[in-house]
């Protein structure tokens, strides 16, 4: 299988008023290319604290993460930011529209700061095309339900192409109905689009969905399946 991200012993403590605490501890996984991996564990089980580092929000106290060859725990931080904002792209549980921009608008920003230059008007309308909300283009995020805010978020999020999606609890905060429309969207990108999707979740309902699954408690690796 081809991977396109991994981590080698990665570890990160957080200092507390005694000794450090330890996040994570000892984690290596492998992020197949064009696949939806799912981060599984209860809350506190480490499962945000890696997606973080893996999209370059965090660095890890020890250990290695590569993004294909390149060691991205060496970059600057300038680099890093760059690397967010052309390599990867972000979904919230809290989704996180501009509240005063259309969802055309929301999905155009994303191109903006990605430097793309031209008629981003096509793009903008595959990507609402591609999670079914065409229709909804001229749509004020209060005027949107939470999954159909929640499906904005992920047009607006694979906008420039990016080759990895972090998606942290996208379905945290929508019904069972709702939130497994949108794993399935997930579902159709990584086969229409070719792009690597990263998803924590705690709900065991959606694990049959993941190519590949990771399950975290207390900080480390506890389960692996395919």
């Amino acid at each position: 299988m081809d991977y396109i991200m991994r981590t080698e012993q990665v570890g990160r403590a957080f200092k507390t008023q005694g000794d450090d605490f330890w996040a994570l501890k000892e984690i290596s996984v492998e992020i197949p290319k064009g696949k939806l991996t799912i981060l599984r564990g209860r809350s506190g089980s480490g499962k945000t604290t890696l997606m973080n580092i893996l999209g370059a929000l965090d660095q890890p106290t020890e250990g290695t993460v590569y993004f294909g060859e390149q060691d991205i725990t060496k970059l600057s931080e300038e680099e890093r930011t760059m690397l967010r904002r052309k390599r990867v792209g972000f979904v919230f549980q809290s989704i996180a529209l501009i509240p005063m921009m259309t969802a055309y608008e929301n999905v155009d920003f994303a191109l903006r700061m990605a430097g793309c230059k031209g008629d981003r008007k096509e793009r903008v309308m595959e990507c609402l095309h591609l999670v079914g909300l065409a229709n909804r283009a001229d749509h004020m995020p209060q005027e949107l339900s939470g999954g159909e805010q929640q499906r904005i978020a992920i047009a607006r999020a694979i906008a420039h192409r990016p080759e990895v999606i972090f998606a942290d609890e996208p379905t945290g905060a929508l019904d069972t109905m709702t939130g497994l429309a949108v794993v399935k969207i997930f579902r159709e990108l990584t086969e229409k689009e070719g792009v690597t999707i990263v998803m924590t979740t705690h709900d065991v309902g959606l694990m049959e969905f993941g190519d590949q699954v990771y399950e975290l408690e207390g900080g480390r690796l506890v389960h692996e399946e395919e």
